[in-house]
């Protein structure tokens, strides 16, 4: 039941109405006994600026953010976590007293379903398919739990050369385009491959990367961040090569779940979290 005393968050991105951010969070929210309200709101890029200052003003706890504002955000903000500071976005805005606190949540995200499947990433071999927007977060996840070494493979090598760049510093890097046999090399090293491209997301079920499974190590943990379909093409190919496979679903749960933390400190069900997405999915096609 909404009450005078029901406190506000939500999610805001455009366009915003393809967003699953509302189902799984009103689904933890409940399940916590929390006397709040999750929403989609679609905010303009031009508008970017008196939304958050209205978000703001009618006492939202806070808000979500996704594309296109997770880098435009940041100028609005008052303070920023370390994290999302080295990631360059933030995802999730805590608003107190009045001030705007920005974290990324993007991180745990991806870390956490890899720690629940037992899988340690210290000194392993990473792989990476993609240089786009989360692949930045990916790699920051992967240095902090200590990946000896991080290979990216790109449609366009420069672009993944600039990625593999801001890292340098941190751990061994390189970026290869995919048909590259250095690239092909890494695969058959691979400890951990990662698809974060759209390649298989629905409705395009049937494209995947370029990737030869013969030339993928046997024992690699293949990881697909999509959760529509909830077996690419990909985790398909890699599940008929004996590969232990992991989709994205808890990804987004828990991405979902460390910004509930963050707005109102309790405890938060990811499983039941999972578990909706999965039903709206199945009845959602």
């Amino acid at each position: 039941m909404y009450t005078g005393k029901t406190k506000n968050l939500g999610v805001i991105g455009y366009p915003i109405k393809h967003s699953l951010s509302p189902v799984i969070q009103n689904a933890a929210i409940a399940k916590a006994g929390l006397d709040y309200t999750y929403i989609a709101m679609p905010i303009a890029p031009e508008d970017l600026k008196v939304a958050v200052e209205g978000l703001k003003a009618i006492n939202f706890s806070g808000f979500n953010v996704t594309i296109p504002h997770k880098l435009a955000i940041m100028q609005y903000l008052d303070e920023i976590d370390d994290t999302a500071k080295f990631i360059g976005a933030v995802n999730t805005v805590k608003i107190d007293n009045g001030k705007l606190y920005g974290y990324n949540t993007d991180v745990i995200g991806f870390i956490n379903p890899l720690l629940k499947e037992g899988f340690d990433l210290k000194d392993k071999t990473a792989v990476i398919l993609g240089a786009g927007g989360a692949s930045r977060a990916i790699i920051c996840g992967l240095i902090k739990h200590g990946v000896k070494r991080i290979v990216i493979g790109v449609r366009n090598q420069a672009k993944g050369a600039k990625l593999a760049e801001g890292f340098a510093d941190l751990v061994s890097i390189e970026a290869f385009e995919w048909h590259d046999e250095k690239f092909v090399s890494w695969l058959m090293k691979a400890d951990l491959l990662v698809n974060t491209t759209p390649l298989g997301m629905f409705p395009n079920v049937d494209n995947m990367p370029p990737v030869d499974w013969d030339k993928v190590n046997k024992n690699a943990f293949v990881y697909d961040i999509i959760y529509t379909p909830a077996e690419t093409r990909f985790l398909q190919e890699a599940k008929k090569h004996g590969h232990k496979i992991l989709n994205g679903e808890r990804m987004l749960a828990e991405q979902g779940a460390a910004s509930l933390r963050y707005w109102t400190g309790a405890d938060v069900d990811v499983d039941i979290m999972v578990k909706t997405l999965r039903e709206y999915l199945a009845t959602n096609k």
